[in-house]
Formats: C-alpha cells, structure tokens, sequence
C-alpha cells in the first residue's frame, strides 16, 4: 500500500464532527501525539486506522485518497500572473500552497475575483463614453462557476432525478410519453404542440398548459418537459440551492434555478446508473449514445461530463461548446482541465481544428505547460433555426479527459497513448500561457517583459526577453 498522508483530510473530519484529538484517539485505539503526527502529515495512515476511521464515520476510503489539486494550482497561477498584482511565487511554492493550505489557496482565488470585479465595474462606470462591460463578469458566468467548484454534479438533484425515472419506469429513447403522462398525472399539466415563433416551449403555469414548438426534435422535447417536471417535483430544492448561491444580484439566481433544472431534465432522460452502465459498455461511443438514449451528440458530452457521483464515477471529463469566433457559451469540468478567463483559448486546441471537418469526430492529445496531458475529442452540431433563408448555429462541442483515463474510450484505439504519442503542446490563453516560442500567440503574457528590437524581428509574435533580461 502506498503511503497515505492526509493530515488536512483527518483534522477537517475530526472539526466537523466536534471531536479533539483526544476523542479522536480514543475513538481509534491510539495516542492523542499519533493523532497530531497524522493531522501534520507527519506520519502516514496505516490500513487498520483508515478502516476504523471509515467505520467509525461512515466515509469512504475514497475521502482520504490524494486530492487532485490542478485545477487550485492553475487558479492560483493566474491569480499572480495578473499584472496588478505586486509580487511573484514560483511553481514549486503554489505546488506546497495548494497542497498544505487549500483553504486558503481558494480564499485567495475567490478574493481575487472579487478584486478584478471590483476593478472592472469601476472601470466602466467611470468612462465617459464608449463604456464596455463585457469585462465585468455577467450573472451566466457566476453561474459557470458555481457548477465548475462542484466538479459540474449537483448530487441532491442527481438522485432525486434518477429515483423519479425509475418510478415512472422510463425507458432509454423513449421517454416522452412518460414525461407527458406523468405532468398529467402528478401535477394536471395539459401538453400541446403549436407554432411559437422564435420560442421552443412556453409553460402557462395558471391554465396549466405546457405548450411545445413543433420545431423541436425528440430529444429537446424530452428535455423540455424534463425541466419543467424538475420545478414541478423538485422546486423547493432547486429554490434551496439557488438560494445558497452566494449570488448578490436576482438574475443570477434565476439563472442558476434554470441550470439546475436543466441539470435535473439531464439526469432524468438520462438516469445515473443506467447511462454510466451504457457508456462503460459502449466505451464511451457518444454516437452510440446518443442513438441508444435518444438525444443528441452535445446533450451526451454534457451528461458525462456529470457523472462524478462518489463510490459510481465515471471517466472525469470536461466539456465545452464554442463558436467560430472563439466564444466559449458553454463549459463545465470535472477535471483539473483550467478554462482561463483571461486571453481567450488557445487556437492550436482541437476544438476549433473541428470546423475544418464538419461532423466528423477528431481527436488530439494536448499537454498544457505544466506537463499534464489530456485526450480531446471535438465534433461540430448545426441546428436550423426555422425555414428556408433562416440562418442555423453551427458549434463545436469539445470533450476531454486527462491522458491516463484515455484506453477506456473507444477513440483511443490504435492511437499510440504512452511516451511515443503525438503531443499538441497548448496553452489556457496566451495572456497566462508560459510558452515563449508558440508562433500563434495573440497577445503577450501577463507580467513578461517583451524583447523590442529597432532593427531585427523574429518569427514570434510577442518574442520575451531572456531568463537574465538580456536579448
């Protein structure tokens, strides 16, 4: 067995559950010193004190493991890659923050935010004209953060989602009739099919009419009358968790309620078990799929980028959809994958090579500047907007897994995985990115003092000066 150190784990239990460390001791038979040598990774958990601490408090093993903390760690850079912020800290130092004081290393990045906030509303209430708050954060991306600090899985609803499906007895492909019986049956919800213009459904809560757009295909009716039966069945839990939100304005909020409902509607046409057993059977083949269950390819990717439900995991994915322009309208991850807020993405990922091949599912293995590496798989989806002349959306949906999860997916197969693999070096954006010789780069990085010659020039864009300032 290797050997476990989980001091900040144990004390964080023990302070929950009120206990000093000599209850602790007492509890598991040792020393009240064994227990402040533990709490101060001073000494290891052996296996019969781990196996008394799961049976004395009903967690998992599970609870203790390492905790995987690139995504702290890539927060935690790009908060000191800002060029207001005085002061530099060396990987090795943001490795021993994030690892030893996590909590304070996430006060930091919250407070941080907070700070930049603050800086850009000031910014653009002060200008006199031409005022740009695209900078400021809006309500749906405090609503992107609220899902990505919880690994994109919301338990509570994800149970209660998979509890109704089963009850209503749902069967993959075929979940509309039940959705419709059961809005009838348990809350008198008449649903009809009519024109609504540019809406996709509208929901008349005092005639109790739920009216569709003809327009939608069978699975976006599902979803449609999923999440209306999830305020419906689980309202007051969606209004709790909104509610907890920590959201100062009202649109966030009901924002969020619309996510979570969403989020609801997913589990709910795509029950936990069920679709985590069809994904590991089919090696997660989102075509496959997607025809078993009955929806489309982007509803897939976003359900397993949720399927982080603890003792039933399944492959820790990220997920996002992105526009020709560049524009991220959707991310969520379960991994330690860092969306940056700060640059845009980076034009070498795969994401935005899928455009050249439309419909067609291509793949890359990307490694960031801190050596991790991730299996992508990117795909484009057009929806039509309506008639002739009406122009559609075309996005690409990207989805990624660290490199060592990669053999259980069906689009590794004959690709070399290990140290002979083909690796796409990319950055999280080029205002954070660490790679001083990437000739795609669009701006210059935050805090690196460029090299600018009178009288010569170079193939890189924003060339920095040497590790000693020198040319």
């Amino acid at each position: 067995m290797e050997k476990l150190y989980a001091g900040a784990r144990l004390r964080q239990l023990r302070e929950d559950r009120s206990l000093s460390q000599s209850d602790l001791a007492r509890l598991l038979e040792i020393s009240p010193s064994y227990v402040n040598q533990l709490e101060h990774n001073g000494r290891p958990l052996t296996l019969p004190v781990l196996l008394k601490l799961t049976e004395h408090f009903g967690v998992d093993a599970e609870f203790f493991a390492p905790q995987d903390t690139a995504r702290l760690v890539a927060d935690v850079r790009e908060v000191f890659a800002d060029d207001t912020v005085d002061g530099a800290i060396s990987p090795a130092e943001v490795d021993e923050l994030t690892a030893k004081l996590p909590g304070v290393a996430r006060t930091m990045v919250a407070l941080h935010r907070r700070y930049r906030e603050a800086v850009e509303n000031i910014a653009a209430l002060t200008a006199e004209q031409g005022m740009d708050q695209t900078s400021v954060q809006q309500p749906h991306e405090k609503v992107r953060d609220w899902f990505y600090a919880r690994n994109n899985h919301v338990g509570t609803l994800d149970q209660a989602a998979e509890g109704l499906s089963a009850a209503l007895r749902l069967h993959p492909g075929e979940v509309r009739a039940g959705l419709v019986a059961a809005l009838e049956e348990r809350h008198g919800v008449r649903v009809v099919t009519e024109e609504l213009g540019t809406g996709q459904h509208f929901f008349d809560r005092r005639r109790k009419v739920l009216r569709l757009s003809p327009m939608l295909r069978p699975g976006q009716v599902a979803f449609r009358l999923g999440s209306e039966l999830a305020m419906l069945e689980s309202g007051a839990e969606i209004d709790r968790l909104a509610a907890s939100g920590g959201f100062a304005g009202e649109t966030a909020r009901r924002l969020l309620r619309i996510g979570l409902a969403n989020y609801y509607a997913g589990a709910l046409v795509l029950p936990y078990r069920a679709f985590l057993g069809a994904a590991e059977r089919l090696r997660y083949d989102v075509t496959l799929l997607s025809g078993e269950f009955g929806v489309g390819f982007e509803t897939v990717c976003h359900r397993l980028s949720t399927l982080q439900r603890r003792g039933a995991r399944g492959v820790p994915f990220s997920f996002v959809r992105v526009d020709r322009a560049g524009n991220v309208s959707k991310r969520q991850s379960a991994t330690g994958f860092h969306f940056s807020r700060a640059g845009g993405s980076c034009p070498l990922w795969i994401v935005y090579e899928a455009f050249s091949s439309p419909g067609r599912i291509v793949t890359q293995i990307a490694e960031l500047p801190d050596g991790k590496k991730y299996f992508w798989l990117a795909r484009t989806v057009t929806r039509a907007a309506g008639g002739h002349g009406e122009p559609g959306k075309t996005f690409a949906i990207g989805l990624g897994c660290e490199l060592r999860h990669a053999n259980r997916l069906v689009y590794s197969d004959g690709l070399a995985l290990g140290k002979d693999a083909a690796v796409t070096p990319i950055g999280m954006g080029c205002k954070v990115c660490e790679r001083p010789a990437c000739p795609q780069r669009a701006f210059p990085a935050i805090g690196r003092p460029l090299r600018v010659a009178d009288h010569a020039s170079s193939v890189l864009p924003y060339p920095p000066l040497g590790p000693a300032g020198g040319r």
